[in-house]
């Protein structure tokens, strides 16, 4: 080795006087440092997918299940009321269950209807009309509270086929489908002919349209119209015209 760089050489025998030199003025060396630990970077950090896997998804145990429908205990019955209060009657009770606080054993009332129409003075008059006049079609729970709400009720009498010993048979479900049916048909209208107040062979007269004023004979009802034919004479012939019943009278 060249003796120049043997000259720079650290002495040493120097070192363990620097390590002295750190020690206290009690000659109490010094902790030694500790070295804190860097915190992991946030980008170092390992990352979880905020992807949830559709088995796990699935069996949540979080979301509680869905509840089981509850099974009704509401049935229909047919209770006998007073004919021609069809409608206050059921007004009436339906009140009484909302101030009793039944609403939980109640549900509806109908009253069955068929809307029929009839010829008057020329026009069409569609008017709905009663199926069973003095019953009701009632769906509720059949217990002891309903039955004295509709009994204490002015103008009830009792539900059909029920007595004291027994509970009143609830309609079957062929009866309730028929019943739910018509009345769900707004558009069926049944068309209602009056009977005629005539005979074949009457002398009739025409009272409006465009034979007014001319008599002739009835030689036909014809009912599923509810028209007349009658046979006027008009320019010396015989001519047989058809009308409607409301549009002649008796001579």
């Amino acid at each position: 080795m060249p003796e120049d760089m043997a000259n720079h050489e650290p002495d040493q025998s120097t070192a363990p006087q620097a390590s002295e030199s750190g020690a206290g003025e009690n000659g109490i060396p010094p902790e030694p440092a500790v070295e804190s630990e860097a915190a992991p970077v946030a980008d170092e950090l390992p990352q979880e997918s905020d992807a949830v896997p559709e088995e796990v998804a699935a069996e949540d145990p979080g979301e509680p299940p869905a509840p089981a429908p509850k099974v009704s205990n509401k049935h229909w019955y047919v209770v006998k009321v007073q004919s021609g209060r069809e409608e206050s009657i059921r007004e009436a009770i339906e009140r009484r269950v909302r101030i009793e606080g039944l609403e939980e054993y109640f549900s509806k009332i109908i009253i069955p209807v068929e809307k029929t129409a009839e010829m008057r003075n020329g026009k069409r008059v569609v008017k709905e009309r009663k199926l069973y006049p003095g019953y009701l079609m009632v769906e509720v729970e059949y217990n002891d509270r309903i039955l004295y709400l509709f009994r204490e009720t002015s103008g009830v009498g009792d539900f059909v086929g029920g007595s004291l010993q027994h509970a009143p048979p609830p309609m079957t479900d062929r009866e309730v489908e028929r019943m739910l049916g018509r009345q769900g048909d707004k558009e069926d209208v049944k068309i209602v002919h009056h009977k005629p107040k005539y005979d074949r062979g009457d002398r009739v007269k025409v009272k409006e349209g465009t034979f007014a004023g001319m008599e002739g004979e009835v030689k036909e009802l014809i009912e599923a119209k509810g028209q007349v034919r009658v046979e006027l004479t008009i320019f010396g012939r015989p001519v047989p015209v058809e009308l409607e019943y409301w549009q002649v009278e008796h001579v």
